[in-house]
């Protein structure tokens, strides 16, 4: 795949993983997490939201693969 189309597909991954993500931390949390305590609810969520850096950077380090 040409590096112009991996940047295409990349961003679009990128994007979705924004609008899934979030859903997705949000669902968990209500449906198991609602009854923790204010510092427990925010380090879930803390923790959460550094986690999707991992994916997003695989993601990244794909696109910018030189084409072979």
């Amino acid at each position: 795949m040409r590096e112009r189309a991996r940047k295409l597909w990349g961003m679009l991954a990128i994007v979705a993983l924004m609008i899934v993500y979030p859903l997705a931390v949000m669902e968990l949390y209500v449906t198991t997490m609602m009854g923790l305590p204010w510092w427990g609810a925010i380090l879930v969520l803390a923790v959460a939201g550094l986690l999707w850096f991992y994916p997003a950077s695989w993601v990244i380090r794909w696109m910018s693969k030189p084409d072979a």
